[in-house]
Protein backbone atom coordinates (compact mmCIF):
# COMPACT_ATOMS: atom_id res chain seq x y z
CA UNK A 1 0.00 0.00 0.00
CA UNK A 2 2.05 2.77 -1.26
CA UNK A 3 -0.78 5.57 0.17
CA UNK A 4 -1.81 5.84 4.19
CA UNK A 5 -4.95 3.40 4.96
CA UNK A 6 -7.02 6.42 5.56
CA UNK A 7 -5.90 7.77 2.06
CA UNK A 8 -6.86 4.39 0.82
CA UNK A 9 -10.34 3.73 2.35
CA UNK A 10 -11.62 7.20 0.90
CA UNK A 11 -10.45 6.23 -2.71
CA UNK A 12 -11.67 2.57 -2.54
CA UNK A 13 -15.03 2.06 0.03
CA UNK A 14 -17.58 4.16 -2.33
CA UNK A 15 -20.40 4.20 -0.89
CA UNK A 16 -19.45 4.23 2.31
CA UNK A 17 -21.86 5.95 4.21
CA UNK A 18 -20.24 6.62 7.68
CA UNK A 19 -17.21 8.62 8.53
CA UNK A 20 -13.35 7.56 7.82
CA UNK A 21 -10.38 9.11 10.09
CA UNK A 22 -6.86 8.72 10.12
CA UNK A 23 -3.93 9.92 11.91
CA UNK A 24 -3.25 12.69 9.89
CA UNK A 25 -7.26 13.49 10.36
CA UNK A 26 -9.02 16.15 13.15
CA UNK A 27 -11.22 14.30 15.57
CA UNK A 28 -9.07 10.87 15.51
CA UNK A 29 -7.51 11.48 18.55
CA UNK A 30 -10.86 11.34 20.21
CA UNK A 31 -12.46 8.66 17.95
CA UNK A 32 -9.47 5.99 18.60
CA UNK A 33 -9.97 6.46 22.66
CA UNK A 34 -11.46 3.42 24.27
CA UNK A 35 -12.74 3.83 27.90
CA UNK A 36 -9.98 2.32 29.72
CA UNK A 37 -7.26 5.25 29.46
CA UNK A 38 -4.70 2.44 29.94
CA UNK A 39 -4.98 0.78 27.13
CA UNK A 40 -3.00 3.09 24.02
CA UNK A 41 -2.78 2.07 20.53
CA UNK A 42 -3.24 3.96 17.50
CA UNK A 43 -5.25 2.68 14.55
CA UNK A 44 -3.98 3.47 11.02
CA UNK A 45 -7.84 3.96 10.48
CA UNK A 46 -11.97 4.40 12.29
CA UNK A 47 -14.15 3.90 10.34
CA UNK A 48 -17.65 4.60 12.03
CA UNK A 49 -20.28 2.49 10.25
CA UNK A 50 -23.89 3.64 9.42
CA UNK A 51 -25.27 0.48 8.34
CA UNK A 52 -24.40 -3.51 7.86
CA UNK A 53 -22.83 -2.96 4.06
CA UNK A 54 -20.66 -0.07 5.63
CA UNK A 55 -19.68 -3.26 8.03
CA UNK A 56 -19.03 -5.09 5.17
CA UNK A 57 -16.90 -2.76 3.14
CA UNK A 58 -14.81 -2.41 6.18
CA UNK A 59 -14.24 -5.92 6.28
CA UNK A 60 -13.80 -6.00 2.81
CA UNK A 61 -11.07 -3.63 3.40
CA UNK A 62 -8.86 -4.66 6.09
CA UNK A 63 -8.77 -8.40 4.32
CA UNK A 64 -7.57 -6.82 1.26
CA UNK A 65 -4.90 -4.74 2.75
CA UNK A 66 -4.30 -7.50 5.46
CA UNK A 67 -4.74 -4.83 8.18
CA UNK A 68 -5.47 -5.80 12.16
CA UNK A 69 -9.45 -5.73 12.21
CA UNK A 70 -10.55 -4.59 16.02
CA UNK A 71 -15.08 -4.44 15.94
CA UNK A 72 -15.75 -1.56 18.63
CA UNK A 73 -19.49 -0.96 20.40
CA UNK A 74 -19.12 0.66 23.23
CA UNK A 75 -15.35 0.47 23.73
CA UNK A 76 -15.65 -0.75 27.47
CA UNK A 77 -13.78 -3.67 27.83
CA UNK A 78 -10.75 -3.50 29.82
CA UNK A 79 -8.39 -5.48 27.06
CA UNK A 80 -8.92 -3.01 24.55
CA UNK A 81 -10.48 -5.20 22.11
CA UNK A 82 -12.52 -2.38 20.73
CA UNK A 83 -9.02 -0.92 19.46
CA UNK A 84 -5.93 -2.32 17.57
CA UNK A 85 -2.37 -0.83 16.74
CA UNK A 86 -1.84 -0.20 13.10
CA UNK A 87 -4.78 -1.76 11.71
CA UNK A 88 -8.58 -1.12 11.08
CA UNK A 89 -11.79 0.02 14.05
CA UNK A 90 -15.17 -0.87 12.34
CA UNK A 91 -16.73 1.66 15.05
CA UNK A 92 -20.47 0.54 15.36
CA UNK A 93 -21.64 3.51 17.36
CA UNK A 94 -23.91 5.02 14.65
CA UNK A 95 -25.86 1.80 14.34
CA UNK A 96 -27.88 2.63 17.51
CA UNK A 97 -31.34 2.43 16.39
CA UNK A 98 -33.57 0.82 19.42
CA UNK A 99 -37.30 -0.40 18.55
CA UNK A 100 -39.78 -2.11 21.06
CA UNK A 101 -42.40 -3.98 19.83
CA UNK A 102 -44.52 -3.90 23.08
CA UNK A 103 -47.45 -6.31 22.03
CA UNK A 104 -44.19 -9.02 21.30
CA UNK A 105 -42.57 -8.08 24.32
CA UNK A 106 -39.34 -7.71 22.05
CA UNK A 107 -36.47 -5.08 21.61
CA UNK A 108 -34.76 -4.72 18.33
CA UNK A 109 -31.51 -3.00 18.70
CA UNK A 110 -28.98 -1.71 17.08
CA UNK A 111 -25.30 -3.23 17.44
CA UNK A 112 -23.80 0.14 18.05
CA UNK A 113 -25.76 1.20 20.43
CA UNK A 114 -25.78 1.57 24.66
CA UNK A 115 -27.15 -0.19 27.27
CA UNK A 116 -28.26 3.46 28.55
CA UNK A 117 -30.21 3.87 24.70
CA UNK A 118 -32.03 0.67 24.97
CA UNK A 119 -33.00 1.01 28.97
CA UNK A 120 -34.85 4.49 28.34
CA UNK A 121 -36.25 3.15 25.17
CA UNK A 122 -37.59 0.25 26.56
CA UNK A 123 -38.54 1.70 30.14
CA UNK A 124 -41.65 4.21 28.72
CA UNK A 125 -43.00 0.79 28.08
CA UNK A 126 -42.56 -0.22 31.54
CA UNK A 127 -40.39 -3.03 29.84
CA UNK A 128 -36.54 -4.18 29.93
CA UNK A 129 -34.18 -7.19 28.99
CA UNK A 130 -31.16 -8.11 31.06
CA UNK A 131 -27.76 -6.10 30.99
CA UNK A 132 -25.08 -4.84 32.98
CA UNK A 133 -24.35 -2.32 35.63
CA UNK A 134 -22.89 0.71 33.69
CA UNK A 135 -25.31 2.06 31.12
CA UNK A 136 -22.37 3.58 28.69
CA UNK A 137 -21.96 -0.10 28.25
CA UNK A 138 -22.25 -1.32 24.19
CA UNK A 139 -24.76 -3.84 23.58
CA UNK A 140 -23.04 -5.56 21.13
CA UNK A 141 -19.69 -6.56 23.62
CA UNK A 142 -21.56 -7.27 26.59
CA UNK A 143 -24.10 -9.14 25.00
CA UNK A 144 -21.64 -11.40 23.45
CA UNK A 145 -19.70 -12.60 26.22
CA UNK A 146 -22.66 -13.27 28.35
CA UNK A 147 -23.87 -10.46 30.02
CA UNK A 148 -24.30 -10.12 33.77
CA UNK A 149 -25.92 -7.66 35.68
CA UNK A 150 -28.63 -6.42 37.95
CA UNK A 151 -31.35 -8.88 36.82
CA UNK A 152 -29.47 -11.98 36.21
CA UNK A 153 -31.17 -13.88 38.65
CA UNK A 154 -34.73 -13.10 37.81
CA UNK A 155 -34.65 -13.12 34.49
CA UNK A 156 -30.82 -14.99 33.11
CA UNK A 157 -27.92 -13.56 31.04
CA UNK A 158 -28.45 -11.27 28.33
CA UNK A 159 -27.65 -14.35 26.18
CA UNK A 160 -30.47 -15.96 27.47
CA UNK A 161 -33.04 -13.06 26.31
CA UNK A 162 -31.33 -12.66 22.24
CA UNK A 163 -34.70 -13.88 20.04
CA UNK A 164 -32.79 -13.11 16.96
CA UNK A 165 -29.42 -11.28 15.69
CA UNK A 166 -28.28 -9.72 12.23
CA UNK A 167 -24.76 -10.75 11.84
CA UNK A 168 -22.51 -9.44 8.87
CA UNK A 169 -19.62 -12.47 8.21
CA UNK A 170 -16.00 -12.39 7.64
CA UNK A 171 -16.48 -12.59 3.72
CA UNK A 172 -19.11 -9.86 4.14
CA UNK A 173 -21.95 -12.04 3.84
CA UNK A 174 -25.11 -10.50 6.04
CA UNK A 175 -27.21 -13.27 7.86
CA UNK A 176 -29.91 -13.70 10.16
CA UNK A 177 -29.47 -16.46 13.10
CA UNK A 178 -32.19 -17.19 15.32
CA UNK A 179 -33.75 -20.63 17.18
CA UNK A 180 -34.30 -21.89 13.81
CA UNK A 181 -32.35 -19.97 11.11
CA UNK A 182 -27.82 -20.66 11.45
CA UNK A 183 -28.42 -22.59 14.44
CA UNK A 184 -24.87 -22.86 15.04
CA UNK A 185 -24.41 -19.37 14.39
CA UNK A 186 -26.72 -18.61 17.30
CA UNK A 187 -25.69 -21.31 19.82
CA UNK A 188 -21.97 -19.49 19.07
CA UNK A 189 -23.05 -15.56 19.52
CA UNK A 190 -24.50 -16.41 22.68
CA UNK A 191 -21.65 -16.25 25.01
CA UNK A 192 -18.54 -16.62 22.05
CA UNK A 193 -18.03 -12.75 21.94
CA UNK A 194 -17.11 -11.30 18.64
CA UNK A 195 -15.41 -14.34 17.14
CA UNK A 196 -18.06 -15.59 14.39
CA UNK A 197 -19.30 -11.81 12.42
CA UNK A 198 -20.17 -8.62 13.63
CA UNK A 199 -23.79 -8.46 14.83
CA UNK A 200 -25.31 -5.47 13.68
CA UNK A 201 -28.87 -5.97 15.31
CA UNK A 202 -30.03 -7.99 17.84
CA UNK A 203 -33.69 -8.63 19.05
CA UNK A 204 -33.96 -9.04 22.81
CA UNK A 205 -36.77 -10.47 24.87
CA UNK A 206 -38.41 -8.16 27.30
CA UNK A 207 -39.97 -8.23 30.95
CA UNK A 208 -42.20 -6.35 33.42
CA UNK A 209 -39.56 -4.11 34.72
CA UNK A 210 -40.52 -0.61 35.60
CA UNK A 211 -39.56 0.48 39.05
CA UNK A 212 -36.95 -1.43 41.36
CA UNK A 213 -36.23 -1.01 44.75
CA UNK A 214 -32.39 -0.79 44.87
CA UNK A 215 -29.24 1.17 46.24
CA UNK A 216 -26.67 -0.03 48.32
CA UNK A 217 -25.92 -1.38 52.04
CA UNK A 218 -22.47 -0.38 53.11
CA UNK A 219 -20.84 -2.24 56.39
CA UNK A 220 -16.94 -1.17 56.92
CA UNK A 221 -14.74 -2.91 55.61
CA UNK A 222 -13.65 -4.51 59.16
CA UNK A 223 -16.31 -6.69 59.19
CA UNK A 224 -16.43 -8.04 55.61
CA UNK A 225 -15.28 -11.46 56.89
CA UNK A 226 -18.71 -11.60 58.54
CA UNK A 227 -20.81 -9.70 56.12
CA UNK A 228 -19.30 -11.99 53.33
CA UNK A 229 -20.22 -15.55 55.20
CA UNK A 230 -23.47 -14.29 56.05
CA UNK A 231 -23.98 -13.32 52.13
CA UNK A 232 -22.70 -16.60 50.66
CA UNK A 233 -25.40 -18.35 52.61
CA UNK A 234 -27.78 -15.95 52.04
CA UNK A 235 -28.07 -15.01 48.44
CA UNK A 236 -28.26 -18.68 46.75
CA UNK A 237 -31.39 -19.26 48.70
CA UNK A 238 -33.04 -16.17 47.74
CA UNK A 239 -35.92 -15.23 45.86
CA UNK A 240 -34.75 -14.75 42.04
CA UNK A 241 -36.66 -11.03 42.46
CA UNK A 242 -33.62 -10.46 44.52
CA UNK A 243 -30.04 -9.74 43.33
CA UNK A 244 -27.08 -8.20 44.84
CA UNK A 245 -23.84 -8.27 44.42
CA UNK A 246 -20.84 -8.02 46.94
CA UNK A 247 -18.18 -5.41 46.98
CA UNK A 248 -15.54 -4.18 48.17
CA UNK A 249 -14.48 -0.34 47.92
CA UNK A 250 -14.60 3.34 49.21
CA UNK A 251 -17.65 5.78 49.71
CA UNK A 252 -17.35 8.14 47.28
CA UNK A 253 -16.66 11.71 48.20
CA UNK A 254 -19.89 13.32 46.39
CA UNK A 255 -23.49 13.55 47.63
CA UNK A 256 -25.82 11.45 48.18
CA UNK A 257 -23.43 9.81 50.58
CA UNK A 258 -22.69 11.47 53.49
CA UNK A 259 -20.08 13.93 54.42
CA UNK A 260 -18.77 11.33 57.44
CA UNK A 261 -18.40 8.67 55.57
CA UNK A 262 -16.88 10.12 52.07
CA UNK A 263 -13.87 7.95 52.19
CA UNK A 264 -14.55 5.14 54.41
CA UNK A 265 -13.48 1.83 53.47
CA UNK A 266 -16.11 -0.32 53.45
CA UNK A 267 -17.77 -4.01 52.08
CA UNK A 268 -21.40 -4.34 50.61
CA UNK A 269 -24.21 -5.46 48.67
CA UNK A 270 -25.92 -3.61 45.89
CA UNK A 271 -29.38 -4.33 45.61
CA UNK A 272 -32.01 -4.98 42.97
CA UNK A 273 -35.48 -5.68 44.22
CA UNK A 274 -37.34 -6.22 40.48
CA UNK A 275 -40.71 -6.36 42.17
CA UNK A 276 -40.95 -2.40 42.75
CA UNK A 277 -42.07 -2.74 46.13
CA UNK A 278 -40.20 -1.19 49.28
CA UNK A 279 -42.22 -3.70 51.52
CA UNK A 280 -41.59 -6.78 49.23
CA UNK A 281 -38.39 -5.75 49.27
CA UNK A 282 -37.59 -5.08 52.99
CA UNK A 283 -38.74 -8.53 53.20
CA UNK A 284 -36.68 -10.40 50.70
CA UNK A 285 -33.11 -8.87 52.26
CA UNK A 286 -34.36 -9.19 55.73
CA UNK A 287 -32.79 -12.52 56.48
CA UNK A 288 -29.52 -11.01 55.74
CA UNK A 289 -29.62 -7.47 57.28
CA UNK A 290 -31.28 -9.34 60.34
CA UNK A 291 -27.89 -11.56 61.06
CA UNK A 292 -25.48 -8.77 60.93
CA UNK A 293 -24.25 -5.53 62.99
CA UNK A 294 -26.35 -2.51 62.01
CA UNK A 295 -24.83 -0.79 58.58
CA UNK A 296 -22.85 1.90 58.30
CA UNK A 297 -26.09 3.18 55.02
CA UNK A 298 -28.58 1.20 53.79
CA UNK A 299 -29.52 3.77 50.81
CA UNK A 300 -32.55 1.27 49.41
CA UNK A 301 -35.16 3.25 47.78
CA UNK A 302 -37.72 2.63 45.07
CA UNK A 303 -36.31 4.38 41.27
CA UNK A 304 -36.88 3.94 37.75
CA UNK A 305 -34.58 1.18 36.17
CA UNK A 306 -32.96 2.94 34.12
CA UNK A 307 -32.04 5.13 37.38
CA UNK A 308 -30.64 1.93 38.93
CA UNK A 309 -28.66 0.93 35.63
CA UNK A 310 -26.71 4.58 35.29
CA UNK A 311 -26.14 4.71 38.93
CA UNK A 312 -22.23 3.46 38.57
CA UNK A 313 -21.93 6.29 35.60
CA UNK A 314 -20.38 9.06 37.53
CA UNK A 315 -17.75 6.80 39.54
CA UNK A 316 -16.86 4.91 36.42
CA UNK A 317 -16.23 8.08 33.65
CA UNK A 318 -14.68 6.53 30.40
CA UNK A 319 -10.59 7.70 30.36
CA UNK A 320 -9.78 6.31 33.89
CA UNK A 321 -7.06 3.70 34.30
CA UNK A 322 -8.28 0.33 34.30
CA UNK A 323 -6.52 -3.15 35.17
CA UNK A 324 -9.18 -6.52 35.68
CA UNK A 325 -9.04 -9.93 36.51
CA UNK A 326 -11.83 -12.06 36.66
CA UNK A 327 -12.66 -15.58 37.72
CA UNK A 328 -16.02 -18.11 37.83
CA UNK A 329 -16.48 -19.29 41.71
CA UNK A 330 -18.57 -22.38 42.75
CA UNK A 331 -18.46 -21.89 46.77
CA UNK A 332 -16.76 -19.32 48.65
CA UNK A 333 -15.53 -21.67 52.01
CA UNK A 334 -14.06 -19.99 54.69
CA UNK A 335 -10.35 -20.01 53.62
CA UNK A 336 -11.59 -17.34 50.52
CA UNK A 337 -13.71 -15.45 52.63
CA UNK A 338 -10.22 -15.25 55.15
CA UNK A 339 -8.18 -13.93 52.28
CA UNK A 340 -11.60 -11.57 50.63
CA UNK A 341 -10.68 -10.05 54.38
CA UNK A 342 -7.34 -9.86 54.14
CA UNK A 343 -6.93 -7.95 50.40
CA UNK A 344 -10.43 -6.89 49.69
CA UNK A 345 -10.02 -3.53 52.44
CA UNK A 346 -6.83 -2.63 50.73
CA UNK A 347 -8.04 -0.84 47.93
CA UNK A 348 -5.06 1.14 46.55
CA UNK A 349 -7.72 3.72 45.08
CA UNK A 350 -11.24 5.41 45.59
CA UNK A 351 -12.63 3.98 42.51
CA UNK A 352 -10.35 0.01 42.54
CA UNK A 353 -13.50 -2.32 43.91
CA UNK A 354 -13.83 -6.19 43.96
CA UNK A 355 -17.47 -7.31 42.63
CA UNK A 356 -19.29 -10.79 43.31
CA UNK A 357 -22.15 -10.95 40.34
CA UNK A 358 -24.77 -13.90 40.93
CA UNK A 359 -24.89 -16.33 38.15
CA UNK A 360 -27.88 -18.26 39.79
CA UNK A 361 -31.74 -18.10 39.69
CA UNK A 362 -32.77 -17.77 35.76
CA UNK A 363 -28.84 -18.48 34.79
CA UNK A 364 -29.19 -22.02 36.16
CA UNK A 365 -31.91 -23.11 33.94
CA UNK A 366 -30.52 -23.10 30.79
CA UNK A 367 -27.60 -25.97 30.50
CA UNK A 368 -24.18 -25.64 30.38
CA UNK A 369 -24.24 -26.52 26.80
CA UNK A 370 -27.21 -24.72 25.25
CA UNK A 371 -25.57 -22.16 25.06
CA UNK A 372 -21.79 -21.07 24.11
CA UNK A 373 -21.89 -19.69 28.08
CA UNK A 374 -20.59 -22.55 29.90
CA UNK A 375 -20.17 -21.72 33.41
CA UNK A 376 -23.87 -22.24 34.05
CA UNK A 377 -22.38 -24.03 37.31
CA UNK A 378 -21.04 -21.25 38.79
CA UNK A 379 -22.64 -19.10 41.88
CA UNK A 380 -20.55 -16.19 41.31
CA UNK A 381 -18.56 -14.49 38.60
CA UNK A 382 -15.74 -12.15 40.56
CA UNK A 383 -13.75 -9.34 39.28
CA UNK A 384 -10.80 -7.57 40.49
CA UNK A 385 -10.62 -3.94 39.53
CA UNK A 386 -7.92 -1.41 40.00
CA UNK A 387 -9.05 1.93 39.13
CA UNK A 388 -8.03 5.33 39.28
CA UNK A 389 -7.82 8.45 37.10
CA UNK A 390 -3.64 9.07 37.61
CA UNK A 391 -1.53 7.02 34.76
CA UNK A 392 1.34 7.27 37.52
CA UNK A 393 -0.63 4.93 39.77
CA UNK A 394 -1.01 2.61 36.76
CA UNK A 395 1.32 -0.07 38.05
CA UNK A 396 0.09 -0.02 41.56
CA UNK A 397 -3.57 -1.42 39.90
CA UNK A 398 -1.77 -3.71 38.29
CA UNK A 399 0.20 -5.17 41.65
CA UNK A 400 -2.81 -5.07 43.74
CA UNK A 401 -5.52 -6.17 40.99
CA UNK A 402 -3.46 -9.30 40.31
CA UNK A 403 -2.25 -10.13 44.36
CA UNK A 404 -5.55 -10.37 44.79
CA UNK A 405 -6.55 -12.37 41.64
CA UNK A 406 -3.47 -15.15 42.14
CA UNK A 407 -4.56 -15.31 45.86
CA UNK A 408 -8.29 -16.05 45.72
CA UNK A 409 -7.63 -18.11 42.28
CA UNK A 410 -7.42 -21.17 43.95
CA UNK A 411 -11.16 -21.47 45.08
CA UNK A 412 -12.18 -20.45 41.71
CA UNK A 413 -13.96 -22.91 39.50
CA UNK A 414 -11.29 -22.52 36.37
CA UNK A 415 -12.42 -20.01 34.12
CA UNK A 416 -13.77 -16.29 34.09
CA UNK A 417 -16.31 -14.09 32.50
CA UNK A 418 -14.83 -13.29 29.35
CA UNK A 419 -15.80 -9.54 29.08
CA UNK A 420 -13.80 -9.06 32.36
CA UNK A 421 -10.49 -10.55 31.41
CA UNK A 422 -7.53 -9.33 30.04
CA UNK A 423 -5.65 -10.58 27.17
CA UNK A 424 -4.83 -13.72 29.24
CA UNK A 425 -3.30 -16.40 26.65
CA UNK A 426 -5.23 -19.16 24.73
CA UNK A 427 -5.18 -21.50 27.84
CA UNK A 428 -6.98 -19.16 29.82
CA UNK A 429 -9.32 -18.69 26.81
CA UNK A 430 -10.07 -22.11 26.51
CA UNK A 431 -10.64 -22.66 30.62
CA UNK A 432 -13.29 -20.43 29.91
CA UNK A 433 -15.28 -22.22 27.47
CA UNK A 434 -14.30 -25.68 28.79
CA UNK A 435 -16.52 -28.45 26.91
CA UNK A 436 -17.95 -25.91 24.40
CA UNK A 437 -14.80 -24.53 23.14
CA UNK A 438 -14.24 -27.47 20.43
CA UNK A 439 -17.62 -26.75 19.24
CA UNK A 440 -17.07 -23.13 19.00
CA UNK A 441 -13.55 -24.12 16.95
CA UNK A 442 -15.37 -25.53 14.86
CA UNK A 443 -17.91 -22.81 13.86
CA UNK A 444 -15.35 -20.45 13.86
CA UNK A 445 -13.87 -23.07 11.09
CA UNK A 446 -16.81 -22.67 9.37
CA UNK A 447 -17.47 -19.24 9.44
CA UNK A 448 -14.51 -17.49 9.68
CA UNK A 449 -11.19 -19.95 8.81
CA UNK A 450 -9.07 -16.93 7.87
CA UNK A 451 -9.73 -15.76 11.94
CA UNK A 452 -10.46 -12.79 10.35
CA UNK A 453 -12.22 -11.70 13.88
CA UNK A 454 -9.16 -12.10 16.01
CA UNK A 455 -9.15 -9.03 17.65
CA UNK A 456 -11.13 -11.06 21.06
CA UNK A 457 -10.85 -13.38 23.31
CA UNK A 458 -9.96 -15.34 20.34
CA UNK A 459 -11.11 -18.66 19.54
CA UNK A 460 -8.93 -20.50 16.90
CA UNK A 461 -10.51 -21.60 14.15
CA UNK A 462 -10.25 -25.76 13.90
CA UNK A 463 -9.45 -26.65 10.25
CA UNK A 464 -10.77 -30.27 10.44
CA UNK A 465 -14.27 -29.23 11.13
CA UNK A 466 -14.98 -26.66 8.11
CA UNK A 467 -16.94 -28.95 6.35
CA UNK A 468 -19.37 -30.00 9.10
CA UNK A 469 -20.67 -27.33 10.85
CA UNK A 470 -24.17 -25.52 9.52
CA UNK A 471 -23.47 -21.83 9.60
Amino acid sequence: MTSTPAQAARRELTGFQGTLTGPKDSGYEEARAVYNAMIERRPALVARCASAADVAKVIAFARRHELPLAVRGGGHHGAGLGTCEAGVVADLAPINSVEVDAAARTVTVGGGATWGQVDTVTHEHGLATPSGIISTTGVGGLTLGGGLGHLTRGYGLTVDNIVAAEVVLADGTPVRADADTNTDLFWAIRGGGGNFGVVTSFTFRLHEVGTVVAGPTFWPAEQSAEVLAAYREFLPSAPRDVNGFFLFGSVPPAPPFPEELHMRKVCGVVWCHTSGDPEAADRAMAPLLGELPAPLLHAVAPMPHPTMQSMFDGLYPPGDQWYWRADFVREIPDEAVELHAKFGPDTPSMQSTMHLYPIDGAAHDVGPSDTAFSYRDARWASVFAGVDPDPANADLLRRWTVDYFEALHPYSAGGAYVNMMMDEGQERVRASYRGNYARLARVKAALDPDNVFRGNQNIQPDPAAQDNVRP
